[in-house]
């Protein structure tokens, strides 16, 4: 059988510096910061949650910022999503084109991709964040400071994963996980859930000589999708295993609860619910505001917040 998976919920990258990463995604991308709180894993290190308004699934975008860790910096390749698209208005490239050039930001055109035209972006660490201009997305955006509404990002619009070999990854995720193949180019796959539209589509490229991926600053650490509830999630989780696949246990993220495993070609997904979602300890106006830690960490928050470094949230201009 297959599983409800709704679409993306979120892509998770490791970055390099705190402000710089907030600067980037709050000023020059106009997201809202939706969630200042510590890697549940490592609680010296922030992890911090972009996306609209609510931090709605399929808007998120979080960082782990890593500077002065000894992490090194990662290798884009086989077994990693490369490239995190945006969906931005299709007339709007031109607008994103000029203001992120004037932020000292590289950008770079790229060949239109079935039929959406896009921009890429470097970030400070290295991630690569492509624009893509559509007039298929629904989703309002997040209004804030001076981003022009009629331009401003929507939310995510997909991810770019490479692999080596398509045929296993495609199993798994139009069989199992209930993708479809929707288009197809040279190389190129998209595949969407729940509607052919952005936030629910996922481009798999095949490069049988990429080097294999690794890990680090500038990398993105994983893409998850959206499932309707905790029981689907168990289940998914079940036939999982029940097909090989290492799948971790549930995991309990305070706004979600998540389960990991690497699909065939490598690439590390989660699978996350949808609920309780962003406002489970804070109102909706005050989104990001504070540093936000897990029950089990509150006994340490001194010291964890005397560990991480100074930031400030800045409005876009």
């Amino acid at each position: 059988m297959t599983h409800p998976i709704l679409g993306l919920h979120h892509v998770t990258a490791t970055v390099d510096d705190a402000q710089a990463d907030l600067d980037f995604c709050t000023e020059a991308l106009g997201l809202r910061l939706v969630k200042k709180t510590v890697n549940f894993d490592n609680r010296h290190v922030y992890h911090f949650y972009y996306g609209d308004e609510q931090g709605t699934p399929g808007t998120i975008w979080t960082t782990f910022p890593y500077k002065g860790r000894s992490v090194r910096v990662g290798l884009k390749g086989a077994g990693q999503v490369t490239v995190t698209s945006f969906s931005v208005p299709d007339q709007s490239l031109d607008y994103w084109r000029s203001r992120l050039v004037e932020r000292g930001v590289h950008v770079r055109d790229t060949a239109a991709r079935f039929g959406e035209a896009s921009i890429v972006a470097t970030d400070p660490s290295g991630l690569a964040i492509e624009l893509i201009g559509t007039g298929r997305d629904r989703r309002s955006p997040w209004r804030a400071g001076a981003i022009d509404e009629r331009a401003a990002v929507r939310g995510l619009h997909s991810v770019s994963m490479v692999v080596r070999a398509k045929g296993p990854t495609l199993e798994l995720m139009t069989g199992l996980l209930g993708f479809s193949t929707v288009n197809e180019m040279a190389g190129v796959t998209r595949l969407a859930v729940n509607a052919d539209e952005p936030g629910k589509t996922i481009d798999v490229v095949v490069d049988p000589e990429a080097a294999p991926a690794a890990n680090g600053l500038g990398t993105v650490h994983h893409v998850a999708l959206a499932i309707s509830s905790a029981d689907e999630q168990l289940r998914l989780r079940g036939e999982l295993i029940a097909r090989g696949f290492d799948v971790t246990d549930v995991m309990d993220r305070q706004y979600f609860r998540s389960i990991y495993f690497r699909e065939p070609g490598g690439v590390l997904l989660e699978v996350a619910t949808v609920q309780p979602g962003f406002t489970f300890d804070e109102t909706l106006p005050c989104l990001g505001q504070d540093l936000k830690l897990p029950p089990w960490e509150e006994v340490n928050r001194g010291v964890i917040e005397s560990g991480l470094p100074a930031i400030a949230v800045r409005t876009p201009s």
